[in-house]
């Protein structure tokens, strides 16, 4: 064999060429080569301690109200009246099914009625009279847009910024860039529905591969709302004291000779955190001392409301007292109405609507509205043709992510405002489309961050949560 290699051989067998030589080269003389990315000089630490963003706030906290499954824009938010001489008719277009096998090419118009709410007369349905008491208080993007209509690659990238899992969370990325305003309570908190978990579950609280101190905990909506938190009986007082000071001195050695172990500094601050929090979370969640004014304004002492109504309390003391992101989330994906949604979406939204738009007035009430995001929306719209054709009182729509509207109030969202729009079907956003990472971009915005320099450095990598995915930020939609 040959051992003898030429300049030649070399570029030939490594797949270079003198002109990529060449531009390398060049682009060195010139200064334009990018900075290579500096490895930290020791190891890092990671905590919750407050923090000053680069640039000037409006928001500091968060409330995301996600209706997983998907609720139909066509017949709450993105009124299109013109469909109805079609009702029926074969869609005179291409369309982009998820289900094929129910697929239908029938025009479904929407069988709500629509009226202009508020002094901005946004047109709003009749399933939705608490949202038209605040939507002077509003932004309602009607673009949104992921562009994949599977449910779980949908809601990873409204969530974490792109379709693959393993990324870390909205409230994650939050909670690593400014930290807590509280010692005594989690900093992201995700409360779930007593019925059962989301769809994916933990995939709407993960921190994925920033330290696990930022991940979301659990809040049941059920006693014991976060378990494990109280001790045995024969641990109570000074025994437990004992307990925790034996256990975090043995995990604090370890640490000293093990340092950069991120999930153990996350476990040793969460024990921390769990001792001070069997005093302030059970304050937190409880909601006896509540005036009955506040009660009635939720929904708290009505069954239908009663439990959504006690989860968005709940997540107004939570930010009331520091917490910087709160979830609001539903069973499985209770807002897919494939079928039967002539009777689904009005039950949907009889239980959400009200204590929706309480949260909202109450955080204006309070003085919290200006600083605090609230948002409502799911991973995905539905679509303008009807599915599951067995009978009127059967039908459903397929999943839409092509054009889909969800509301934002408060944090430096513009009042009054509805932006974007879908085609004339209400299928495909067309005017002011809004991705998902345009969405992220303008949150970081409003929070205090330029989103291309927010980064979190791993394997190499400068990772960020719009991903370098040409996000840009929509200022028509700020105050």
């Amino acid at each position: 064999m040959n051992s003898f290699c030429s300049r030649r051989h070399f570029l030939k067998a490594g797949s270079f060429s003198l002109s990529s030589l060449a531009l390398a080269c060049l682009l060195r003389e010139n200064g334009l080569l990018a900075e290579p990315i500096k490895p930290p000089l020791g190891p890092q630490k990671f905590d919750l301690s407050p923090k000053r963003p680069p640039l000037a706030p409006r928001a500091k906290a968060m409330i995301s109200l996600f209706m997983m499954g998907g609720p139909s824009q066509i017949d709450l938010f993105d009124p299109k009246p013109a469909m109805a001489k079609y009702d029926g008719q074969p869609f005179p277009g291409d369309i982009k099914y998820d289900n094929a096998a129910e697929a239908s090419s029938k025009v479904f118009a929407s069988p709500f009625t629509f009226a202009r709410r508020g002094q901005c007369g946004t047109e709003l349905s009749e399933l939705l009279p608490g949202l038209a008491e605040i939507v002077d208080e509003i932004t309602l993007v009607r673009s949104m847009k992921t562009g994949v209509n599977n449910h779980l690659e949908s809601l990873l990238a409204l969530n974490s910024g792109t379709f693959r899992g393993g990324r870390p969370s909205l409230g994650s990325w939050l909670c690593y860039a400014l930290g807590s305003e509280t010692r005594d309570l989690p900093a992201y908190v995700a409360m779930t529905d007593p019925r059962g978990l989301p769809q994916f579950a933990s995939q709407h609280w993960t921190s994925g591969w920033l330290p696990s101190i930022y991940q979301g905990t659990q809040v049941r909506a059920k006693e014991p709302r976060i378990l494990n938190l109280d001790p045995a009986d024969h641990l109570l007082g000074a025994a437990q004291n004992r307990q925790l000071e034996f256990i975090q001195s043995i995990n604090r050695e370890h640490l000293a000779e093990h340092p950069g172990e991120l999930d153990l500094e996350a476990r040793i601050a969460s024990y921390e955190l769990a001792a001070r929090m069997q005093v302030a979370a059970k304050e937190a969640l409880d909601i006896s001392k509540e005036s009955a004014a506040v009660r009635k304004l939720y929904g708290i002492d009505a069954e239908e409301t009663r439990d959504y109504a006690t989860r968005c309390l709940i997540a107004r003391r939570l930010v009331e007292r520091g917490v910087r992101f709160v979830q609001v989330l539903n069973v499985g994906q209770s807002w897919d109405h494939h079928g039967g949604l002539i009777k689904a979406l009005p039950n949907s939204c009889r239980a959400v609507d009200q204590p929706s738009a309480a949260l909202v007035k109450d955080l204006k009430g309070l003085g919290l509205l200006d600083t605090t995001v609230v948002h409502w929306g799911g991973e995905m719209g539905r679509l303008p043709v009807l599915q599951n054709d067995t009978g009127r009182e059967k039908v459903g729509r397929d999943h839409n992510t092509h054009g889909f509207s969800m509301w934002l109030a408060g944090g430096g969202f513009k009042r009054g405002c509805a932006y974007g729009e879908t085609d004339e079907w209400g299928h495909q956003a067309v005017k002011d489309v809004v991705n998902h990472y345009d969405y992220h971009a303008t949150l970081l915005r409003l929070f205090g961050f330029d989103h291309e320099k927010l980064v979190y450095q791993r394997n190499g990598q400068e990772l960020s949560l719009t991903n370098h995915q040409n996000a840009r930020v929509v200022q028509d939609i700020l105050a």
